[in-house]
């Protein structure tokens, strides 16, 4: 066989392999990036040509225009308060439960038998598997001005309270952080229960021959290798909290008047109750630049690009 014969089967090999990759390109990702394309950037490119026109209840659209963008920066008097609002309500939501909550539970239930703490976290898992209208109808009993409420029963005969409270006028954004709480919390907690569960045993055991106490463990071993679960969970939980407003709607509506209103709610409000659709998607807009922008910081932040290279493995 000359050089010529060997040059060219190994071109043809090179092609082959070309060919492979790009099958196996199109058979893998193929249908993740046409997925993407349609349910993610097709919807943006519409909102972004939304809100550049007058659309309303009536479904029609005589001009293309900058009012929206003009009514956001200038003519909402309720944006405002609206945005601070979803600053207290994302932050408590995700600092108080679906961080250190979740955490909390996380170490709790790792620290018993396995049966014990399985069921436990099973329990706790419960209302996130159940439909978000009946998590909320048992808030809404719990939470019921009347005296046959669970808390106004607990506090009138426990405690001697005089007259029902009505939480959901007195505390409507206390109520929203915690319902919205304890369905977060219990992401936190399966991931940081997988992520402690990974931890080598010996550790501990040479912490403890070493004289280590529990909450020296925890803060020497445990919260460090804990380091890329809490990122993630602060990241994916925050973007989460940002768009989702079932929970509040079910809960509240939105009130008493604007009181409970996150600025996602607000876009729905605007754009489904108000039939002014056009607002609503220039509002849209702005909610997505901020999840951009948020997931960018987050990933710089927890420095995020490490978490996702390939190990290195020292060979001596």
């Amino acid at each position: 066989m000359t050089t010529t014969d060997e040059l060219m089967i190994e071109r043809r090999g090179h092609a082959g392999s070309a060919t492979r990759g790009r099958a196996n390109f199109a058979i893998f990702l193929g249908p993740a990036i046409v997925l993407t394309v349609l349910f993610f950037i097709v919807p943006v490119l519409i909102d972004i040509a939304v809100s550049f026109t007058d659309l309303n209840r009536s479904l029609r659209i005589t001009g293309l225009t900058l009012e929206q963008y003009e009514k956001v920066f200038r003519g909402d008097r309720r944006l405002t308060p609206v945005i601070g609002l979803t600053f207290i309500y994302v932050f408590g939501t995700l600092a108080i439960f679906n961080v250190t909550f979740g955490l909390i539970l996380a170490i709790a239930t790792t620290s018993l038998r396995n049966v014990s703490g399985s069921f436990f976290r099973g329990v706790w898992l419960l209302p996130r598997m159940s439909p978000s209208v009946l998590y909320i109808l048992l808030w809404l009993w719990a939470v019921s001005p009347a005296e046959a409420g669970l808390v106004n029963q607990v506090l009138m005969q426990g405690f001697g309270l005089d007259a029902p409270l009505d939480l959901l006028t007195s505390a409507p954004i206390t109520l929203i952080i915690i319902s919205n709480g304890f369905i977060g919390a219990s992401m936190g907690m399966i991931i940081f229960t997988a992520a402690i569960r990974g931890i080598p045993e010996h550790l501990f055991h040479a912490a403890a021959v070493d004289g280590a106490g529990t909450f020296a463990q925890i803060r020497f071993i445990t919260l460090p290798a804990l380091r890329w679960p809490i990122s993630f969970v602060t990241i994916y939980q925050t973007l989460s909290l940002l768009v989702s407003f079932e929970y509040i709607l079910l809960l509240t509506k939105g009130g008493p008047f604007y009181d409970t209103t996150v600025y996602a709610l607000y876009v729905y409000r605007r754009a489904f109750e108000s039939g002014q659709y056009a607002y609503g998607a220039a509002l849209a807009l702005f909610l997505i630049v901020i999840g951009v922008v948020v997931a960018l910081l987050g990933w710089r932040f927890f420095d995020m690009e490490r978490l996702l290279q390939r190990p290195r493995i020292e060979v001596h």
